[in-house]
């Protein structure tokens, strides 16, 4: 396959990504994780100063903060709020004892410009694997030292990128229906919290990546993961897209989820869920009538 790099012939810019991590990229998409290096380290958009001005522009629901030293299973209704507002949580992260997001930062045309330039050279990568990227987004992750992202699973083909500051990043598989058990997997699909249970018996099936600022991680869709931050504050970016799998996948695990509640057989999710077009098509038929 060629690789393809986001910058244009005459610029002074570096694209996001060089040819050895998308080289390891494409061995590794989409199906396993994989350490990365990126070039988007000290970008002026990903200061803690910019992201404070993004946070001020930004709607409530588009923002989620807490304090950050949490168990790595947690139930979502009892994460503890930090009584601070969002400015001063991240004025004031390297002290406060915090986790904070800014989602969906690619509706500010800045940072959807971001995105696109960090997704440019591996936009070829993914098409050829799974597809044209659905449902391109970015997050912003600003934490406190010491703070945990507790045990959770995601529903895009996820690359954080390192950028200040460091952070282990724990990563299981995401077949392991142990650790995702199939009934978690169709409330998910369905709108269900992110958060898993966690089981101090699954740390040995899981692998810790260290980053540094200039490291990535790809993260599979819906492969189980926690992240202990360094100690120092923190900022990663993440950026993110769905496929045709996933997003059959999420069809196929909804369709089970309305099955199971009626005792009604299940669909086997094979390895390439958008594959599966009658199932695809009960799930739609379902959905039409309220099944």
């Amino acid at each position: 396959m060629t690789l393809h790099s986001s910058i244009t012939p005459g610029s002074d810019l570096l694209p996001s990504f060089g040819t050895a991590a998308l080289t390891d990229f494409a061995t590794a998409y989409p199906d396993a994780s994989v350490k990365l290096t990126h070039q988007l380290a000290g970008h002026p958009l990903l200061t803690r100063a910019a992201l404070g001005e993004l946070a001020a522009r930004m709607p409530a629901s588009s923002v989620e903060y807490n304090l950050g030293r949490l168990p790595l299973g947690v139930d979502p209704d009892e994460t503890p709020h930090n009584g601070l507002t969002l400015a001063e949580t991240i004025a004031t992260i390297a002290d406060n004892g915090s986790w904070a997001v800014l989602k969906n930062v690619e509706r500010d045309p800045a940072y959807g410009a971001l995105l696109d330039e960090a997704l440019a050279p591996l936009e070829p990568i993914v098409r050829a694997a799974t597809g044209p990227m659905l449902h391109r987004e970015a997050f912003a992750f600003i934490t406190s030292p010491g703070s945990v992202t507790p045990f959770h699973m995601d529903p895009e083909h996820n690359i954080l990128l390192q950028i200040e500051g460091e952070k282990t990043m724990t990563v299981f598989p995401a077949s392991d229906s142990q650790l995702v058990p199939p009934e978690k997997s169709e409330s998910f699909a369905s709108g269900g919290h992110r958060n898993l249970i966690w089981n101090d018996a699954f740390a040995a099936r899981g692998t810790a990546v260290h980053l540094q600022p200039g490291d990535a991680i790809h993260v599979p869709v819906k492969a189980p993961h926690f992240v202990q931050n360094g100690d120092q504050a923190s900022v990663s970016f993440s950026i993110t897209w769905r496929s045709s799998r996933s997003v059959a996948e999420g069809e196929l695990h909804s369709l089970n989820g309305r099955l199971r509640r009626r005792h009604l057989p299940l669909v086997a999710v094979g390895a390439r869920p958008e594959r599966q077009m009658f199932a695809r098509g009960l799930f739609r038929v379902a959905r039409r009538i309220g099944l």
